[in-house]
């Protein structure tokens, strides 16, 4: 069998993280100020952000350098290692060359430290001694907390109510780290306890622990909040994947047709293909980038590409996305870290300008794709990239029917060890598909702000 497993040593990880806002084909829509619906200033962020990331967020700078002690940290878990899925080509039966990117050897079990070491150093740089933030499944939380007790940093995390339920080992993994961990909607925040008045229940969603999250760092001294997605400084932070995957590519002597990753903020997907882009778009490569999101979160798929806030409570920026609105309250899916309404402005203009594409796919079929790739190559998948893996399985077996021998890469983001439960529902038959009301979308949608024409 040939070479499975391409690895890059220490002086292979990055030095500068890659900034596309300069190769865009057009500049990304302001992000405006949820109260005055203008341009917001980068005094507007102060409250919630240090100034370095601010910077970055609106930077046109192609490469920013990586502080020296953020690339220290990433020396414990990167590079990470490129794999083709040989076996698991085989028992496709497919003439498809597939690779998959494998983000779960940090120490979080995902990509998401990429970003959250470099946002708790800056922090620290700043002088803040605390952060608040949100999680979804508990990767982002899992990753924040990890990056705060090595900056010294205090850090509170707001979990979405039924993943707290659902995944505890999570909330075990964050208290190791040092950090405290409510669930959300919470008994902590003014906006917590509207929703818990109206509904004890709730299950919550990452547009409300994020309110959450926000409200906690503007009445909380020495607190900023931090974010593990969407943003353009989180996908900056995470191109520190497909800067590598490319060397290891060159060490493959091979090259993509196609890129597929899972997006429920965008910043899996962004840090994958965004070091990509410009061979797509300058150099003219045929690359077919896809992002892959739940049925029943569709963002792009069923959103509309307008001005929204990113939270509940309305509290956060105002960015241009495709979005199901931001009242929009998911299914309690298992792939808990995509149950967002809205999507990563620099995702949703480079869908719109048809450079990347958007696929929906129920969760039974995403875990029975999982299942068999765990069965031939051993890795079990958490939910979220489960569904990178059902696409790509789908264009393996088109290769099967057409005997192309396309070369198929998938960004394996994270491990699903916390989630096991999901696996247990799965094995047992008792997954269902959900498809979010179409009536329920349109009136979320109807609650979306109205901008002014010359920012749109």
């Amino acid at each position: 069998m040939e070479q499975t497993k391409f690895l890059l040593g220490e002086k292979d990880i990055p030095t500068h993280w890659y900034n596309v806002q300069p190769d865009l084909p057009e500049p990304l829509p302001p992000v405006l100020h949820p109260g005055r619906l203008d341009p917001v200033t980068p005094d507007d962020l102060l409250p919630l952000f240090p100034m370095e990331l601010i910077m970055q967020e609106v930077s046109q700078e192609r490469w920013i350098e990586i502080p020296e002690p953020v690339r220290e940290v990433y020396k414990l878990w990167r590079p990470t290692p490129l794999y083709r899925a040989y076996r698991w080509e085989k028992a496709l039966d497919t003439p498809a060359r597939i690779y998959y990117k494998w983000e779960g050897v940090s120490p979080p079990g995902s990509h998401k430290p990429n970003t959250a070491v470099a946002q708790a150093y800056y922090n620290k740089m700043e002088g803040q001694t605390r952060i608040s933030t949100e999680t979804g499944a508990g990767q982002w939380g899992s990753a924040m907390a990890f990056a705060c007790n090595l900056f010294d940093l205090e850090c509170k995390v707001y979990m979405v109510a039924i993943s707290y339920r659902q995944k505890p080992y999570r909330k075990s993994m964050m208290e190791a780290w040092g950090a405290t961990i409510v669930p959300s909607p919470s008994a902590d925040t003014s906006v917590g306890r509207k929703y818990l008045e109206e509904d004890p229940e709730h299950t919550g969603s990452l547009g409300l622990a994020i309110s959450e999250g926000v409200e906690d760092a503007v009445t909380t001294e020495g607190t900023k909040y931090s974010l593990g997605s969407v943003l353009n400084h989180v996908l900056l932070h995470q191109t520190v994947i497909g800067q590598e995957m490319k060397k290891q590519f060159e060490m493959a002597d091979d090259y993509p047709d196609m890129l597929i990753g899972c997006i429920g903020g965008g910043s899996s997907m962004g840090g994958f293909s965004l070091p990509w882009v410009p061979d797509k778009i300058k150099d003219g490569k045929d690359i077919q980038i896809i992002c892959v999101e739940p049925m029943a979160s569709p963002s792009v798929t069923k959103g509309l590409y307008r001005h929204d806030f990113g939270d509940a409570a309305k509290t956060g920026p105002v960015a241009k996305m495709y979005t199901l609105g931001h009242s929009f309250i998911p299914a309690p899916i298992h792939a808990g870290g995509l149950r967002y309404h809205g999507m990563a402005p620099i995702i949703c203009l480079l869908n719109e300008l048809g450079i990347m594409e958007t696929r929906a796919e129920h969760q039974v079929p995403t875990f029975e794709a999982a299942a068999s790739f765990a069965l031939a190559e051993g890795i079990i998948s958490a939910p979220e990239p489960a569904h990178a893996i059902k696409v790509a399985m789908d264009e393996a077996l088109k290769c099967k029917e057409t005997g192309e021998e396309k070369v198929i890469a998938f960004n394996l983001c994270g491990h699903g060890h916390f989630d096991m439960g999901a696996y247990d529902a799965y094995f047992a038959g008792e997954l269902v598909n959900y498809e979010y009301p179409e009536d329920k979308i349109k009136a979320a949608q109807a609650e979306l702000p109205e901008v002014a024409p010359e920012y749109q």
